[in-house]
């Protein structure tokens, strides 16, 4: 009898130490597969238990969270979402997370390590801290005025302050709410395809996002690449540049919107926007040169962060002679973002040194305590400081008495540059108009901001776009937020 309990006991034993090892690969090797599983609703119910950190601007939260008494308890919610969205992305129940929502989420549904000095208690306890928040560089007054400027017309706007690469405005035309995608429902789903059928592309930031060709903004680019290779030792030299430019190996000519191009010296072509003169000195450049120097710009980097994602701003690496001619004046295959461009704007304002550009200054625990500074580094030298020097001088004749008098404001030094870049089958598109530059007020020892405009706008007529009438306010109104707060924008006198 004793025989027979006891191999009863082994049994059990043999049962319980089965248990013990189906139970470890369930919570070991198979836990990461079991919590992916579509089917398991735990991780999310966890994920929403909580309200969500908060994305501040200016020390103010831009987002919260409203209990909706559902499964899914925390839904996200924004203030003045449309103006912030370009900003915070959106966060939802049922299609993720974008923008800063997605780059700093572990911040914000308070998973990071960071956020506790005991990471390990929340690992056994199953549980986490609660949401930390992100502090963006953001100024409303210069978002609101980049907003207002669009007035919902296709555009962007990316605004910086040069000495630290700070995104100061961060703005896309036309914008939508986040908040109609933060829950679950019918309701959500309808408000996902209304977006994203929309032609207007509402949820594309195009601050970020959308490349287009900078058109005679990208000529500050082909002026630094000229001045840093000796190709120009002065810029008030005639080029001696025919008016129209036959471009080299073919027959096409290349022709200038104005007059007066002519043997123009290099501050008369950027002040005055000749294409001739700007695409004869590319060339003379040469590839090599030109591709290294949009290289230094920032150009043709797969892996600029802002914390989110950027596109890829490209000037090719292959091209013909007159295919460089066309790409030295911002056009061909030339494409770039309005960030790319507020980052041109700000390596001359900064006397050529390009800081890297940052949404996010800090971020910290749910009680304000900090947990880690926004990155802020150097990028390197896009051009050496004596051609800063000198482009800057150039860029403030463009708005002094050049094609760019709609950005001057009155008490405050800016520098310009106009744009209206071509596009479509046989530039038949209406043509985007671009403003980019830098302001300092009277009294300021450096700029304090840098911006870049475009506008994009389909129902405009053709003949009226251009970077002047177009851009330059709405840039004018952004830099005079930056330099003077909430002061209502004007042009000096002419």
């Amino acid at each position: 009898m004793i025989r027979y309990i006891r191999w009863c006991a082994y049994f059990c034993a043999l049962l319980l130490v089965a248990l013990l090892v189906n139970l470890a690969r369930v919570q070991v090797w198979e836990a990461a597969a079991y919590r992916a599983n579509p089917a398991n609703k735990r991780p999310a119910v966890e994920r929403y238990a909580e309200p969500r950190g908060d994305i501040l601007v200016e020390g103010r939260p831009v987002t919260g969270s409203r209990d909706s008494g559902q499964l899914l308890r925390y839904e996200r919610t924004y203030s003045n979402g449309p103006l912030y969205a370009p900003v915070t992305g959106f966060s939802s129940q049922t299609y993720g997370t974008s923008l800063l929502e997605r780059a700093e989420d572990a911040v914000l549904a308070g998973t990071d390590p960071a956020l506790s000095a005991l990471p390990l208690w929340y690992d056994l306890a199953r549980g986490h801290p609660a949401g930390g928040n992100a502090e963006t560089t953001v100024r409303a007054g210069l978002q609101r005025a980049a907003y207002a400027g669009l007035a919902g017309r296709r555009g962007a706007v990316a605004a910086l302050e040069p000495a630290t690469g700070k995104i100061l405005a961060l703005v896309s035309s036309p914008s939508y709410d986040p908040a109609l995608l933060s829950g679950t429902g019918a309701g959500v789903k309808a408000a996902w395809d209304r977006l994203n059928a929309d032609p207007a592309r509402p949820m594309l930031n195009r601050a970020l996002r959308e490349t287009y060709p900078p058109g005679s903004t990208f000529k500050i680019v082909t002026a630094a690449a000229a001045l840093d290779a000796g190709v120009v030792t002065e810029v008030d030299a005639p080029t001696q540049t025919p008016d129209p430019y036959l471009l080299p190996g073919t027959s096409t000519l290349l022709p200038n919107a104005g007059a007066g191009c002519q043997d123009a010296s290099l501050a008369e072509a950027v002040q005055w926007s000749c294409n001739t003169v700007m695409a004869k000195i590319g060339v003379r450049v040469g590839l090599r040169g030109m591709v290294d120097a949009a290289r230094r710009f920032g150009f043709n980097d797969d892996g600029l962060r802002v914390p989110a994602w950027v596109s890829r701003s490209n000037f090719d690496t292959d091209m013909s002679p007159d295919q460089l001619a066309l790409s030295s004046i911002g056009q061909f295959n030339t494409k770039a973002t309005p960030l790319q461009m507020a980052m041109v704007a700000a390596a001359v304002a900064n006397g050529g040194e390009l800081k890297a550009p940052c949404l996010l200054d800090r971020t910290t625990q749910d009680d304000g305590d900090p947990v880690r500074r926004g990155p802020q580094h150097s990028l390197g030298r896009a051009m050496n400081p004596a051609t800063a020097l000198r482009l800057q001088d150039l860029m403030v004749k463009v708005v002094e008495n050049g094609s760019g008098w709609n950005a001057a404001i009155q008490g405050a030094v800016v520098g310009g540059k106009t744009g209206t870049a071509q596009h479509g089958v046989g530039n038949a598109g209406t043509p985007y108009a671009w403003f980019i530059g830098w302001a300092k007020a009277e009294d300021a020892p450096q700029p304090g901001v840098a911006v870049a405009v475009v506008v994009e706008d389909a129902a405009a007529d053709r003949g009226d776009i251009s970077g002047n009438g177009a851009a330059a306010p709405i840039a004018r109104a952004v830099m005079e937020a930056a330099l003077y707060g909430t002061r209502p924008p004007r042009p000096a006198a002419r």
